[in-house]
């Protein structure tokens, strides 16, 4: 696969909300950006709060954006604050650096786009966008393994 399809980033979004309700997740809002940072898809659930669809968004964003997972993100803004801070006045878009933005990896492992999942906590978002990639048969790289 050279490039995410719409009915790629739409089985995506299903599995994703389908693992959370395997798991008893918070209601979720699920983000696929393609490689150029552009949303294909865009799912929230019933009861997910205002900003999810924004953060979702931001995580997986913030992914294509650094070309990497955003759990690797939210270690490197920990270091350095002040450069996160300057990039969201920088970019198209915001960065949200905690985990839940997973970058899509095809086989030979090109980036293909990212997923950003926002509603539970930051370690179950990033569970469920991983298992999601994976039911793709593509490749999940959260930034830092969990």
């Amino acid at each position: 696969m050279s490039a995410l399809t719409l009915k790629v980033a739409l089985n995506l979004t299903a599995q994703a909300l389908g693992a959370a309700r395997q798991i008893n997740a918070a209601p979720l809002t699920v983000a696929v950006l393609d490689s150029g940072g552009y949303l294909l898809a865009l799912q929230r659930e019933d009861g997910a709060t205002l900003l999810r669809p924004s953060i979702a968004i931001g995580k997986a964003w913030g992914a294509i954006a650094l070309g990497k997972g955003s759990r690797l993100l939210a270690l490197d803004a920990q270091q350095r604050p002040a450069f996160y801070a300057a990039l969201n006045g920088m970019g198209q878009g915001d960065i949200v650096p905690v985990p839940g933005g997973v970058l899509i990896r095809d086989e030979a492992g090109n980036v293909l786009g990212a997923v950003g999942i926002s509603g539970d906590t930051s370690d179950i978002d990033e569970q469920c966008a991983i298992s999601a990639v994976e039911a793709q048969g593509l490749r999940a790289d959260a930034g830092v393994a969990v």
